[in-house]
């Protein structure tokens, strides 16, 4: 999924700025391609990149059979990586997705 980055804070994701917060986040991160890979709780898999300096691209797969509480726990932290990454507060980001939404750009 294509994630907006907030004006001016593409930078804290140039060089090895995304694989930094990735690792700061979720305890491990590695460079696979132009891909930055980690593994968190419930998320079996996340796949990060920077598409360009207002936009980040991150696809996760995640185990549905985990407990709730290792799934609430993975939520936390996966929003926690997003503010971290796009600059924007969960409350922020869905503004902005309903907004895209009723202009019809999704």
């Amino acid at each position: 999924m294509d994630y907006e980055v907030k004006k001016g804070h593409g930078k804290e994701l140039e060089g090895d700025g995304l694989r930094k917060i990735t690792e700061e986040v979720f305890g491990s991160a590695k460079v696979e391609g132009d891909m930055v890979v980690s593994k968190y709780g419930a998320m079996t898999n996340l796949e990060a990149k920077v598409k360009d300096k207002a936009t980040v691209i991150i696809n996760t797969t995640t185990d549905t059979k985990a407990s709730v509480d290792i799934a609430a726990d993975t939520i936390k932290q996966y929003n926690v990586f997003l503010e971290r990454v796009t600059g924007f507060t969960s409350k922020e980001r869905r503004t902005r997705l309903q907004k895209k939404a009723k202009e019809g750009k999704l």
